[in-house]
């Protein structure tokens, strides 16, 4: 990690935004106002502060991680990309689970949305739930083997259908890029600095130890947002890291 400054680790966090409404995030943006990571808006806030909450984060210069894991038919995920390229997201996801052909539709459909000029977002695949045990993988999803195999089967599966990369645990990230290559981008939660709470999480990393096993991006939720101070919170992460 020597060689990354402390603006390329501030780029490569992403606060979870995980709460109810765009006023508790707003509360949080207003704390760490002036640091430049990525802020990650998933299903919750979403739900309840709709498309023009993300819409007014790009007004504002955040880079933005849309994390509802598209899982459907092709065609309805193909509208789903579409619709989120307008948007101007940076970085969206499906599930890698829904087969090869839904994640290309995927694709077809940022292309569909894409306005000329603009940047194209980074689709990456979900693998497997960072709350995901081996026990749970065997016994109720019903796959066969160890978690990191089935990490890797979606993230062959997704590199093969043309994402750019792939959501799972720090745990896997190497054997990831050992099989699709260090260009194919990896983005983990589970993430907890030394001495936090584990939470519901079962394939955790510390911040530090993630980034050493070559990953791209680390998200990072209630360690800050759940902090006395998130601010101070976030700064002691990136110092235990460069």
């Amino acid at each position: 990690m020597s060689t990354l400054t402390r603006t390329d680790v501030t780029g490569r966090i992403m606060v979870a935004l995980d709460y109810a409404n765009a006023e508790g995030a707003e509360g949080l943006l207003k704390q760490l106002e002036g640091i430049p990571c990525y802020v990650k808006v998933g299903m919750q806030l979403f739900y309840a502060a709709g498309p023009g909450f993300v819409a007014s984060l790009k007004d504002r210069g955040y880079k933005v991680f849309l994390d509802v894991k598209m899982h459907d038919i092709p065609n309805t995920v193909k509208g789903g990309a579409e619709s989120v390229t307008r948007l101007g997201v940076d970085v969206f996801n499906v599930h890698a689970a829904g087969g090869k052909q839904m994640m290309e539709a995927a694709l077809e459909g940022v292309d569909k949305g894409l306005a000329v000029g603009a940047s194209r977002p980074i689709v990456i695949g979900v693998t497997q739930l960072t709350s995901t045990s081996v026990q749970v993988l065997n016994d109720e999803i019903g796959l066969t083997g160890t978690v990191e195999q089935a990490v890797i089967r979606y993230a062959r599966l997704a590199h093969a259908a043309g994402l750019q990369g792939v959501v799972a645990s720090p745990l896997e990230v190497t054997a990831i890029k050992a099989v699709c290559g260090d260009g194919f981008v990896t983005v983990t939660p589970g993430i907890r600095p030394a001495g936090a709470d584990v939470g519901d999480q079962s394939r955790i990393m510390t911040p530090a130890e993630a980034f050493a096993q070559g990953t791209d991006y680390v998200v990072i939720g209630r360690p800050i947002t759940g902090a006395a101070d998130p601010r101070a919170a976030i700064e002691a992460i990136i110092d235990s890291i460069v």
